[in-house]
């Protein structure tokens, strides 16, 4: 056993008690090299792992020894889900496992380390186990941007190069290849209810039910037992929902979301082909195979509505269909509530009640939707409301906001208090926002690819952190 990485590590290993039944032990693959492309330093200080050395650092997130007092082996998870709509029991943890969980110090929640790239498990369906550096770039960049944006998402902790060659359809090949771990509030999603709803298997499902209830929805225990179930959907519904209007507000479209990649506590998670829009498009795509739009900017809300109702049909068996439809329409007002607090946070105005505030979020995207503006230059232009007003009429859309396209929307923003500090800061002095658009991505991969230069890398780094300052994060 090595000693603690540091006495304030608070280890955990809640996992473990559901049993053999929901996941199976398996070990990292062993990689020919270990090279550290990427540290969450902020992160690692929150979950008392801050100190550990370069060596260790690469022990522990490359070569997945134990960290101590947490899980003793990797666990690759199970679960089904369904793909495009269509049902799969196939999947599982194929390219990744849960490794270790812990305790956040700030505020004392479970967190698990969960795994992208470290190997074949049984549920790897033929296919290698590993993860692109160029997937683990893209993952890193999207989670630091979507933090930054104020979108509950999990962290992106580790990206280590591994040193292996890689042969994929959709990059030029061989490739290089990385092993990423992400720091998570949960890796129960919806598809770990769907896998023992298919099976039948009333009785794990009562028990993942009470350990999703105990862990991570802790208020509900005193509930009387009738009511846990349905409030348990109502409480994951409300978070989803949450979290789906942080991505239109953060103008992010997620790509593949799938059930497998909707979880119980509703964070954003699982980074493939997406994509930050240029200009506000309800049909933008993220992903190249998603040839019906299914998963289209706009209708992201409609599918997690969609990818919630499977969840309240695995969870009939425990409760009745009856009790658990009203907790399930909580998702949408509280998707409307929550992309008002989104924009309006976004924006650094200060409500001024739902009703008011519902027809300033109708007139603000009727504009986005009928100019074809730049989306984030918009939230850019006008936070702080009017206190941005000279700042954004001088700016590269001044003749843009004093159209009759804006008056609507530029009325309304008149009546809305500034919230304090929202323009203090110097990234607002600028006339242009940081944006991680498809191509800005794709040239801070390029000197990566073809003269292992990470210096553009490193630069978008220092943006996103300065786009966190700037907004307070």
């Amino acid at each position: 056993m090595t000693p603690p990485p540091s006495p304030h590590w608070k280890p955990a290993r809640v996992h473990e008690r559901l049993g053999p039944d929901f996941y199976d032990a398996v070990e990292a693959a062993t990689f020919p090299r270990t090279i550290l492309r990427y540290r969450n330093q902020r992160w690692a200080e929150r979950m008392g792992l801050g100190g550990l050395n370069a060596e260790e650092w690469l022990s522990h997130f490359g070569r997945f020894t134990q960290l101590p007092g947490s899980l003793e082996h990797p666990l690759a998870l199970r679960y089904h889900g369904h793909q495009f709509r269509s049902y799969n029991p196939q999947l599982g943890d194929g390219r990744g496992f849960l490794f270790a969980q812990g305790h956040d110090l700030v505020d004392g929640a479970l967190r698990d380390f969960g795994t992208k790239g470290t190997g074949t498990t049984p549920w790897s369906r033929g296919g290698d186990g590993r993860l692109t550096l160029k997937g683990g770039v893209r993952e890193v960049l999207a989670t630091e941007m979507l933090e930054a944006l104020g979108v509950e998402t999990c962290k992106s902790f580790s990206l280590i190069e591994t040193g292996e060659s890689l042969f994929r359809n959709d990059e030029p090949s061989p490739t290089r290849s990385s092993v990423l771990v992400r720091l998570s509030h949960s890796h129960i999603r919806i598809g770990t209810f769907q896998r023992l709803a298919y099976f039948e298997d009333r009785a794990n499902l009562q028990k993942l039910a009470d350990h999703v209830i105990t862990h991570y929805y802790p208020h509900l225990v005193d509930l009387p037992g009738e009511k846990q179930v349905p409030a348990l959907l109502g409480a994951v519904a409300e978070n989803v929902a949450r979290v789906g209007a942080q991505w239109i507000a953060a103008g992010f479209v997620h790509g593949v979301l799938n059930t497998d990649n909707i979880n119980v506590t509703g964070e954003s998670f699982d980074y493939g082909p997406w994509r930050f829009l240029p200009r506000y498009d309800p049909g933008f795509v993220a992903a190249y195979f998603d040839e019906t739009g299914l998963f289209a900017f706009g209708r992201q809300p409609d599918v997690l509505a969609w990818n919630l109702t499977r969840l309240a049909e695995c969870l009939v068996p425990l409760s009745s269909a009856e009790k658990l439809e009203p907790e399930l329409n909580r998702f949408w007002p509280m998707f409307q509530a929550a992309l008002a607090d989104a924009v309006l946070e976004r924006l650094g105005l200060q409500s001024r009640g739902s009703e008011a505030d519902l027809a300033f979020i109708s007139a603000f995207y009727a504009f986005l939707a009928a100019t074809n503006a730049p989306y984030e230059q918009v939230f850019f232009d006008w936070r702080g409301g009017v206190s941005a007003k000279d700042q954004a009429l001088a700016g590269p859309l001044g003749a843009l906001y004093r159209d009759d396209a804006f008056a609507s929307a530029r009325e309304m923003i008149g009546a809305y208090a500034p919230r304090p500090g929202a323009r203090d800061h110097a990234y607002f002095e600028s006339e242009s926002p940081i944006t991680m658009l498809i191509e800005e991505m794709e040239a801070i991969w390029a000197p990566i690819a073809t003269d292992d230069d990470w210096s553009a890398f490193a630069a978008a780094l220092e943006d996103i952190a300065a786009l966190r300052s700037a907004y307070g994060r």
